[in-house]
């Protein structure tokens, strides 16, 4: 594993972390890598599990035009919204589901689609979800503590915090954060309670982290662990990939990208251990080494510098 201070501390997929609010929408990350990994081609069937905005659905639905179709995904219904009226144009040739992308292989089952071309999960928070003050996933707007990418989910990142023992917390913000200051964060939360707002929490865990101010906010690493705890985000990983790889015909392709190294090295072990998990199929890593964004795209969103894109094929089918 590597040391918490060598880790990129994660940042909004495809915008730049200098300020929130600090470039006007999303952008989506290596489009035509994406196209070409998916091999997007007129009249194909694709999936974008966490369609967001709609940008890559928007790249692969011009792609594969004239008759090309994606069904989108997405859990958070204001992403999803937001991608209806930015793809409304595309007519029936774009699908619209909410839920969560773990479920991949029921959602297709429900609208009767037996096994697709290619799947995308372009993992993490998008900016416009990181910046949102109204559901506590900004450091720097004060908000409820919530992060729910689903408004149905259960549990909010208040109850994690005011419930879980110093123990937990600390296990927490080392295993899904890699925070260096686990232990003096959580001891300063558990004598602090109750917390309720997510700015008060930013500012607590700035107090009690040493050291200089950079470019990126004290409290990153404690957002994140808390972030992807309540939506069980390293799960659904597990849940997606496989259900995604079961649901590819015959060459089709999965292209997953992640934003850091817990979601990446997650994904490099499920395209690994996959052909030996599925006797029946049998699938090939298109990527030994995951797939990075070219020069100019960084200079353009320095944001892309962390995301990695990897590639599963399916090679043969049953039996």
């Amino acid at each position: 594993m590597a040391g918490a201070n060598s880790r990129e501390p994660e940042v909004a997929k495809g915008n730049d972390p200098g300020g929130e609010g600090s470039q006007r929408s999303h952008q989506p990350v290596m489009v035509e890598e994406v196209l070409a990994g998916l091999h997007v081609h007129p009249d194909g069937f694709y999936v974008d599990g966490t369609i967001g905005g709609g940008g890559h659905a928007r790249a692969i639905l011009e792609r594969s035009a004239p008759s090309g179709q994606v069904l989108g995904i997405d859990w958070d219904p204001e992403g999803l919204e937001r991608a209806r009226r930015n793809l409304s144009s595309f007519g029936e040739r774009i699908l619209l589901h909410e839920g969560d992308y773990g479920d991949i292989q029921e959602i297709l089952a429900q609208r009767g689609i037996k096994g697709v071309q290619g799947i995308l999960l372009d993992l993490g928070a998008s900016h416009e979800q990181l910046t949102s003050g109204e559901r506590g996933f900004s450091i720097r707007a004060p908000g409820p503590l919530d992060m729910r990418f689903s408004p149905r989910s259960a549990v909010t990142a208040q109850e994690i915090l005011n419930h879980r023992s110093e123990r937990d917390l600390q296990e927490l913000f080392l295993t899904k954060g890699e925070e260096r200051w686990a232990g003096r964060i959580a001891r300063a939360i558990v004598r602090s309670r109750p917390l309720g707002d997510a700015q008060h929490l930013a500012q607590l865990v700035a107090r009690v982290v040493p050291g200089e101010r950079g470019r990126i906010h004290p409290a990153t690493r404690v957002f994140q662990a808390l972030r992807m705890e309540v939506n069980q985000e390293l799960c659904n990983i597990e849940r997606g990939v496989e259900g995604g790889a079961a649901c590819l015909e015959v060459v089709g392709r999965l292209c997953v990208i992640t934003y850091h190294s817990l979601e990446d090295r997650v994904v490099k072990r499920l395209f690994r251990e996959h052909p030996a998990s599925e006797g029946e199929k049998a699938f090939g890593i298109l990527t030994p080494k995951p797939i990075r964004p070219s020069a100019d795209e960084v200079r353009a969103n320095p944001s892309a510098r962390s995301a990695k894109l990897r590639i599963l094929e399916r090679v043969s089918g049953r039996g």
